[in-house]
């Protein structure tokens, strides 16, 4: 599973209207258009994204079951989620 980082971009209000018209025009969303623009952008200048990032550690319970998988994208969302409303 791909680990993903949930992050805020500052972008024009006009930028983001032509980028989302444009991906929805082309099938995709606006996250996976901007991912292909960041690749291209990142293959021009040389650099490269691993292709297999580190695994993360899992931190769990003493008792060895774990309480949330960090590779599984929606549990950690969800556990956020719960600490923000508590």
């Amino acid at each position: 599973m791909l680990i993903c980082m949930r992050t805020t971009l500052n972008l024009p209000d006009s930028l983001v209207r032509q980028a989302k018209a444009h991906a929805m025009s082309s099938g995709q969303t606006l996250t996976s258009l901007i991912e292909e623009g960041l690749r291209l952008v990142l293959r021009q200048h040389h650099l490269t994204y691993p292709a297999m990032p580190e695994p993360l550690p899992a931190y769990g319970h003493p008792s060895g079951s774990i309480l949330v998988d960090l590779t599984d994208h929606d549990a950690v969302w969800e556990i956020l989620d719960e600490v923000r409303q508590a």
